[in-house]
C-alpha cells in the first residue's frame, strides 16, 4: 500500500518514537520513587503507546484490587491514540525525572 503521508510528518513520527523509546529508557532506570498514581499514570500511557492490537486489559483475579486500579488508569487513557499517548509519555518523563537528551 502506497503510503500518503508527507517526508515531514514521517520525520515527526520517527521523532515522537525515538524520543518515546528514550523516555522509557529514562523512566525505567530511574531511582526515584513516586506515588501509586504517578506510576499508574505511567503504566496506562505506556501500554496505550505500545498495545498493538487494541485495547490492553490486563488479567485479573477476582478481588484484586492493584488490577481494579490498573483497569481504572487504563480506562482513562483509552481514548487517546497510540501518539498521543507516547506524547503524553515523554511529557510525564520530563516533568518528573528530567529532559530526555537528544
Amino acid at each position: 500500500m502506497l503510503s500518503l503521508m508527507s517526508p515531514l510528518n514521517y520525520f515527526m513520527m520517527a521523532d515522537v518514537d525515538s524520543r518515546f523509546l528514550k523516555a522509557y529508557d529514562m523512566a525505567s532506570c530511574t531511582e526515584q520513587q513516586f506515588p501509586p498514581d504517578v506510576l499508574l499514570h505511567f503504566y496506562a500511557l505506556y501500554k496505550r503507546a505500545t498495545e498493538r492490537n487494541g485495547f490492553y486489559i490486563p488479567p485479573t483475579n477476582q478481588g484484586d484490587l492493584r488490577s481494579a486500579f490498573k483497569i481504572n488508569a487504563l480506562v482513562q487513557v483509552k481514548d487517546l491514540s497510540k501518539k498521543e499517548a507516547q506524547k503524553r509519555y515523554i511529557e510525564m518523563v520530563e516533568q518528573h525525572i528530567g529532559e530526555i537528551p537528544e
